[in-house]
């Protein structure tokens, strides 16, 4: 018999007024800029027209907001999981890399060459934040056996947890995984078993939006 497995549709949340300015949002609930409603809403056509069992989301209210055009489209409630907000990234909250490498080049280098490592300081631990979404994947996924659940979560924590289903070295997430585009999906497949597959990364779900 196979193994039971739910297809988890993971979608970063739409660009928000920071990350138009490269800024590092995690804890902080900042807005969407009218280019993530539209993301949002490319979002919600692209749903509309696929297999979609249940949507999950980040508490924050970018995600929540990212998602609601999906679950109008779907005629469903979005389920909040704590698990999957973002990381703290203390110091660096509100401000550039570039910023902080001004004012402390050698941690800046630090977290350049292994940002698991070497996190920002004041940041939560990496290592913490990729065990508790991946934990949160699971949960969703141990929900929806061989469903197909939209999960609307965030670039730093998605990629963490990637690299933690996918054993790769948390340590690489940002040469691995360099971005994860706003409201882009990526297929991933999350057996009963706790093992995962990447399916898909980052397909776009309106070529041309940013």
């Amino acid at each position: 018999m196979s193994t039971p497995a739910a297809t988890l549709l993971l979608a970063r949340h739409g660009q928000t007024v920071w990350h138009a300015e490269n800024r590092y949002a995690g804890i902080s609930d900042v807005p969407l800029t009218d280019t993530g409603r539209a993301q949002a809403e490319a979002l919600g056509r692209w749903v509309r027209a696929r297999p979609v069992d249940a949507v999950w989301t980040s508490p924050l209210s970018r995600a929540v907001a990212t998602a609601a055009p999906a679950c109008r489209a779907l005629g469903l409630t979005a389920r909040r999981e704590p698990g999957l907000r973002e990381c703290d990234f203390g110091v660096v909250e509100g401000r550039t890399l570039a910023e902080f490498a001004a004012e402390d080049p050698a941690a800046a280098r630090a977290f350049r060459d292994d940002p698991a490592a070497h996190p920002f300081p004041g940041a939560e631990d990496p290592a913490a934040a990729a065990g508790r979404g991946a934990a949160a994947l699971r949960r969703i996924a141990a929900a929806h056996p061989d469903g197909r659940v939209l999960v609307v979560a965030h670039n730093t924590l998605l990629r963490l947890v990637l690299c933690t289903l996918l054993s790769i070295p948390p340590g690489r997430y940002r040469s691995v995984f360099p971005r994860l585009r706003n409201a882009a999906i990526s297929e991933l497949l999350v057996r009963s078993d706790g093992s995962a597959a990447l399916l898909s990364l980052n397909v776009p779900c309106d070529p041309d939006l940013p």
